[in-house]
């Protein structure tokens, strides 16, 4: 009995694996379908020749939907931006704040919400793009757009309504891998995106080693790099720092009483995750983007000192993770309420007063680990641009890509992990069951 209502769980297993593959495969083929007006081979031209900007790292995260402008480009990204503010406002409103206590009642309104927020924010970046696509050309000044007029409708409304159609469709697709699926639906569509240009970069590197212009032997130090640096980077992604906390057992008699029982305190070095290198890169971005719009001097002298493999680029990128690292964790981490939590419930840290010593403790702990978590950041975000300038690597490695695949594999692993362990006991717990019948009769 217990074997069958395993396979039963394990088929299930199976079932949601293949529904998540194929909504992600869904996505891959939306991709590909154009927006209606426009002249697709002029617009993939322009952003190839633009990739070094914002342009570059929103393409990255679309899964290249947006240098062919499909109807998914946007992606994901507004939503994941509505997501985020809306996880600091909930920090710092206090209306939101007492909704997100009430539990899954709260953070269904939160979520809708989000969803409202992230309508609005396709439909405002659906009109500047639109917009702009009207006033752009391409690289040898051929227009982006076919026609000021698509069917009946005027370029600019058919534009917002594709692309926010687009961006509802991507969300709704997150929303049912994260319900009906493995892991979060979300974070496997960015991960999908930026996993579809590595076998264009394996072509690249073989070309490249077939026709001479990369040793063999250099090629395979690369490979053997990159293997270090993707453990590397795994292993600061499940680093922890413990906090031993104890639980006083009160009412308790005899040598049971002496042994207090024990847990941990989790504090993970990389306390913010990519949010840091997203907000850094794309503030840093923002002005050479803008620059490709406008002849403004002041602009345009912005954009050259702000080269993404320079020095100045860099030293800001690294000042700006540094802070959004201890600005997020400053609004997620509420040392305070963990504190009183601890009071509430008799636990305590051993060598440390309840209340806010605790609360002191606890913030000095994470501020220590988020230097180190900062610099670990940092290094894998200018890790790119070393490899490129220095070492010639004949393709884009490290940075934000890097960190989001290592991070949506280890949760997505977590997930199917989780599965198997919940099948394995339910199983165990039925069979419990049945023998306990069987000795009862």
């Amino acid at each position: 009995m217990a074997l069958n209502e395993n396979g039963n769980k394990n088929s299930e297993l199976t079932k949601r694996i293949l529904f998540t593959l194929g909504m992600l495969a869904v996505y891959r083929l939306g991709v590909h379908v154009p927006t209606p007006g426009v002249d697709a081979n002029a617009v993939m031209a322009f952003f190839k020749a633009q990739n070094a900007g914002i342009f570059g790292l929103f393409n990255t995260f679309t899964g290249g939907a947006l240098e062919q402008f499909s109807v998914f480009a946007l992606g994901i990204m507004p939503y994941i931006s509505a997501s985020i503010i809306f996880q600091l406002l909930t920090s710092a409103v206090p209306a939101l704040e007492s909704l997100k206590k009430e539990g899954a009642s709260g953070q269904k309104k939160i979520q809708q919400y989000t969803r409202y927020a992230t309508i609005l924010l396709a439909i405002v970046q659906g009109y500047g793009m639109s917009t702009w696509l009207m006033n752009s050309a391409g690289p040898a000044g051929e227009k982006l757009v076919l026609s000021p007029v698509v069917g009946l409708l005027p370029f600019k409304l058919m534009t917002i309504l594709t692309l926010t159609a687009g961006t509802c469709f991507v969300m709704w697709l997150g929303e049912q891998i994260t319900d009906r699926g493995i892991g979060n639906g979300t974070s496997l569509i960015i991960f999908t995106g930026i996993a579809a240009s590595i076998p264009t970069s394996a072509m690249r590197m073989y070309e490249l080693i077939s026709t001479g212009e990369l040793k063999a032997i250099v090629a395979l130090l690369i490979l053997i790099f990159m293997i270090a640096t993707i453990a590397a980077v795994i292993y600061m992604e499940v680093a922890q720092r413990r906090i031993t906390i104890q639980y006083s057992q009160r009412g308790q008699m005899g040598p049971q009483s002496m042994a207090a029982p024990t847990s941990h305190l989790p504090i993970k070095i990389n306390f913010s995750g990519v949010i840091p290198p997203i907000f850094a890169s794309s503030l840093l971005m923002f002005p050479a983007t803008m620059a490709n719009f406008t002849s403004t001097p002041w602009l345009k002298a912005l954009q050259d000192s702000l080269n993404p493999s320079g020095v100045i680029f860099n030293i800001l990128f690294v000042a700006l993770i540094v802070f959004f690292s201890f600005f997020y964790t400053e609004i997620v981490f509420n040392s305070k309420e963990v504190a009183e939590n601890l009071k509430k419930y008799g636990g305590f840290i051993p060598g440390v007063r309840a209340g806010s010593s605790t609360s002191e403790y606890i913030e000095r702990v994470l501020e220590r680990v988020n230097v180190a978590g900062c610099v670990y950041l940092s290094t894998v975000c200018v890790l790119p641009v070393v490899l490129s300038s220095y070492f010639q690597l004949p393709f884009y490695f490290g940075g934000t890509s890097l960190l989001i695949l290592v991070g949506v594999a280890l949760d997505t692993a977590q997930q199917i992990q989780s599965h198997l362990l919940t099948t394995k006991y339910e199983g165990f717990m039925k069979g419990a069951k049945i023998r306990s019948r069987r000795v009862q009769f």
